[in-house]
């Protein structure tokens, strides 16, 4: 692992759906799942095993659900709307945050970090579509990185945990 990056991940913090700072550096200790969400997406559905994986992996796992808007505009709402499609439909416990963009000139610093292999240590990445999973190790490395179609429950994510 490269030791010499010139960031950490827990310097990060992002705001959260209410406007509180969530700051990274509280998850230390714990993995990290963060996923970028859109409300209106064919993967939506994936809220209910990010559920189920944040429920079973409580004492060592977080999951971060990041609405973004970028991907064929299937997450318009305000966050108001956001918390409560997740809350009522999914009964989502695990922390969203405010809405960001994920990849281009506005990028998000967290997303920066998440797909900068000079920022990440691991490699170049690419957000393609809703969904896309990345997963931090309790010691704040980023380990793996999974596309929209792999389920939250794969053995890929589980494994690690």
């Amino acid at each position: 692992m490269n030791t010499t990056l010139s960031q950490s991940f827990y310097d990060l913090s992002i705001q959260s759906i209410d406007d509180q700072t969530i700051e990274m550096s509280d998850f230390k200790g714990k993995h990290i799942l963060i996923v970028n969400v859109a409300s209106y997406c064919g993967y939506t559905s994936q809220y209910s095993e990010l559920q189920e994986l944040s429920e079973k992996h409580k004492d060592n796992l977080v999951v971060l659900a990041v609405p973004c808007n970028q991907f064929g505009s299937q997450e318009p709402g305000k966050p108001i709307e956001i918390k409560t499609f997740c809350e009522s439909k999914f009964n989502i416990t695990f922390p969203i945050t405010e809405k960001v963009n994920v990849k281009g000139d506005s990028q998000h610093p967290l997303y920066n970090w998440l797909t900068s292999k000079v920022k990440n240590g691991l490699d170049d990445y690419k957000v393609s579509w809703n969904f896309n999973k990345f997963l931090i190790d309790p010691k704040g490395n980023l380990i793996s990185y999974f596309k929209s179609g792999v389920s939250p429950l794969d053995d890929d994510i589980t494994s690690k945990l």
